[in-house]
């Protein structure tokens, strides 16, 4: 089965959308976490780091800079991609689709701008991140990977309202954390 076979259409998408709004608002439970060693590659864990300095260490979030710092660095408040579970199990089509996403954690959380303003803290297993400000939107990849529509759908208004397409965060706590544990909102920084 090709990629294009797994893309979902507008209604489809569409239809999906009442569950991805129920999505628990203040603590949810981490069900994937991906580093990304080198491009194009993922390494789902049990079990990962996160480090104020490295973000998830492993990851190549450093390495790879950013096209947003005026030196081409990686930029801080970009350090992890987190989506909606409850998203990426709608446009990938199957779990073993998820890490083509790129995000580093998917949890089951509402991601949204109303529910986890820019400042707003979670606690993940140890460690703490804090949602940025940076919009977090999909690329020519995730149209390669999931499709147009999927892309249309994460980037509409109330797409971008929900962040269906995720938000970026960044360390706070350095610690440790696993599949399973919850995710829990704390505070505005």
């Amino acid at each position: 089965m090709t990629d294009a076979a797994l893309h979902l259409s507008a209604e489809a998408l569409a239809a999906g959308l009442e569950e991805i709004r129920h999505a628990p608002k203040d603590v949810g439970s981490v069900k994937m976490i991906v580093r990304r060693p080198a491009t194009d590659e993922r390494e789902v864990l049990i079990v990962g780091e996160l480090d104020v300095a490295e973000g998830l260490v492993g990851d190549n979030w450093r390495l790879r800079g950013s096209s947003r710092t005026s030196d081409g660095s990686a930029h801080p408040d970009m350090q992890l991609n987190i989506m909606s579970s409850r998203v990426i199990d709608l446009v990938a089509a199957s779990e073993d689709r998820w890490a083509l996403a790129g995000d580093q954690i998917f949890i089951d959380l509402d991601l949204s701008k109303d529910n986890l303003p820019a400042g707003t803290r979670l606690e993940l297993g140890t460690a703490v991140i804090e949602v940025t400000e940076i919009p977090h939107t999909g690329c020519k990849k995730f149209v390669a990977r999931f499709g147009l529509e999927a892309m249309k759908f994460v980037n509409s208004g109330i797409g971008k309202k929900l962040c269906l397409r995720g938000i970026n965060a960044r360390v706070v706590k350095s610690g440790t954390f696993k599949v399973g544990d919850t995710g829990r909102k704390m505070s505005s920084g």
